[in-house]
């Protein structure tokens, strides 16, 4: 893969910056091109035994794969079978024989001599039978000893995959924490801790990552990038010359986010400030976000309409409550989100401060212990108080990013639904419930659109949310009305069960 970076130099003059990604005839680093991401010479020593290390491993393997008993075992196997195959023909005939003599024999012989000629004919059955037994001992007899030097041979080359795998695992762990990468914030991190879940094989290496970061060292401006395959087309298809390709998902899009922070920015700071309702607000000079808990383990921020949860994979959806947080809190690059809300959608989006407390806040969401209060206005008048709606959804290929219900292929789908009565809103919201419906959702499961598919769709409540155009209202409103009003879970480390409440904006 190749990539190309349009910059923009201080005094207004543009230039292009190429790169490759991986190797370029064998090396990692070519006159003309923008250099690897630094870090890669502080394990050289290490890379080259391991590269060592591994190419006799693999010469190892071979050897063993090519163990002239493995050929000697199929050839012997063969001839056994054959003969195997020759007797089993040998003794169906002499049986069918034998079946056709005891009919004469009993046709013809005399009670005195029936005895004694069915009794002969038994024994040679009976000795077929031996024969079987005897040919089956000396196949085990001669295969046995040949088959336990393969099998031997073949847990070596199982043993020797392990270490081949755990050294490759060993020097990858040992590049991703020195490869160290820098964004227009001049901010640095390693690759480790900007994917503390884990990192592919080759993570680093791509055009993109080495550009945006050659660009932000030496404080160039980028205005455009773009990268494309040369080069003989993949057997799959994936890679056709010619063409462009987005940053890869698996390496590089979950880096681009921190990468691009700070190329529109000209300073960021952090604030804290409270207020009446014990907010915080962490700011920076263009946006802010209201933090309605905070501890060493936790933070959970009441979310803007209008905002992603995370990142998305372009550059025009970096944006997002994390990478604000990761370019804002001094231990922003640890955050995790543990679930996720629609861009549309406000309120409460709760994120873990270590993997550890992320893994447990997970598995209260996967086990359902975790219980989700959202209120919404419905565009219509709503006929059945309360309910229970039961929808497999499913997102079609070929429709995104919409969900559809779909008996087949959906996942399935349960949320609670009970509308909220007038005395339990407060004045204001009165006057928007002329030709709608005030609800309250208790999501069960936690599908993409669930609550607006749910609401939507014509075996559901058979009315979009309000402002929900991707559903079908065509209300000239400012909003999604849908809000994430509760959260309440057990907190990992506190022993106490979190109960989260934000106001309903709408």
């Amino acid at each position: 893969m190749y990539g190309i970076l349009i910059v923009e130099l201080a005094n207004g003059e543009q230039r292009i910056l190429k790169a490759f990604s991986g190797l370029l005839n064998g090396s990692n680093q070519v006159n003309g091109w923008v250099p690897p991401i630094p870090g890669r010479n502080e394990v050289k020593l290490d890379e080259h035994y391991t590269l060592v290390k591994l190419e006799e491993i693999k010469q190892e393997i071979i050897a063993l794969q090519q163990i002239p008993e493995r050929e000697q075992y199929q050839i012997i196997a063969l001839e056994l079978e054959v003969r195997s195959q020759n007797l089993k023909k040998l003794h169906q005939q002499r049986k069918q024989q034998r079946q056709q003599q005891r009919q004469i024999c009993i046709a013809t012989s005399t009670e005195e001599t029936l005895a004694s000629r069915l009794e002969q004919l038994n024994a040679e059955s009976r000795q077929d039978g031996i024969e079987c037994k005897l040919l089956k001992r000396e196949i085990n007899k001669k295969l046995h000893f040949i088959k336990q030097i393969i099998e031997s041979a073949d847990k070596q080359v199982l043993e020797l995959k392990q270490l081949r795998k755990e050294l490759s695992r060993q020097l990858q762990s040992q590049m991703h924490a020195a490869y160290s990468l820098t964004n227009f914030l001049g901010m640095s991190q390693t690759l480790r801790q900007l994917m503390p879940l884990g990192l592919p094989t080759g993570t680093g290496d791509c055009c993109a990552p080495k550009l945006l970061h050659y660009a932000a060292t030496n404080a160039l401006k980028p205005l455009a990038m773009a990268e494309f395959w040369w080069g003989k087309a993949s057997a799959n298809g994936d890679k056709i010359p010619g063409v462009f390709y987005g940053a890869c998902e698996e390496r590089c899009q979950p880096i681009m986010g921190f990468l691009l922070s700070g190329i529109r920015r000209e300073k960021e700071e952090i604030k804290e400030d409270k207020n009446e309702k014990n907010q915080y607000i962490v700011s920076n000079v263009h946006n802010s976000l209201p933090i309605i808990y905070q501890d060493e383990y936790l933070i959970a921020i009441n979310k803007p309409a209008g905002l992603l949860s995370v990142p998305g994979r372009y550059h025009d959806t970096q944006d997002s409550v994390l990478s604000r947080l990761r370019n804002i809190l001094p231990d922003g690059m640890n955050l995790i989100a543990t679930h996720r809300l629609d861009r549309e959608t406000s309120g409460i989006l709760l994120l873990a401060r270590n993997l550890d407390i992320y893994r447990q806040i997970s598995q209260q969401f996967q086990q359902r212990q975790v219980q989700k209060i959202y209120e919404a206005v419905l565009s219509g008048l709503m006929k059945t108080q309360q309910g229970i709606i039961e929808l497999p959804l499913w997102g079609n290929p070929e429709n995104r990013p919409s969900q559809e219900v779909n008996f087949r292929y959906g996942k399935p789908s349960i949320t609670y639904f009970q509308e909220l009565k007038i005395q339990e809103l407060e004045i204001q919201k009165l006057k928007a419930q002329k030709n709608h419906t005030r609800v309250e959702f208790k999501p069960i499961t936690g599908r993409t659109h669930q609550l607006r598919v749910h609401s939507a769709d014509e075996r559901g409540l058979n009315m979009p949310i309000l402002g929900d155009k991707l559903y079908g209202c065509d209300a000239d409103v400012n909003r999604l009305h849908l809000h994430a009003r509760e959260l309440v879970f057990q907190h990992p480390n506190l022993d106490k069960t979190l109960t989260l409440v934000v106001e309903t904006p709408f």
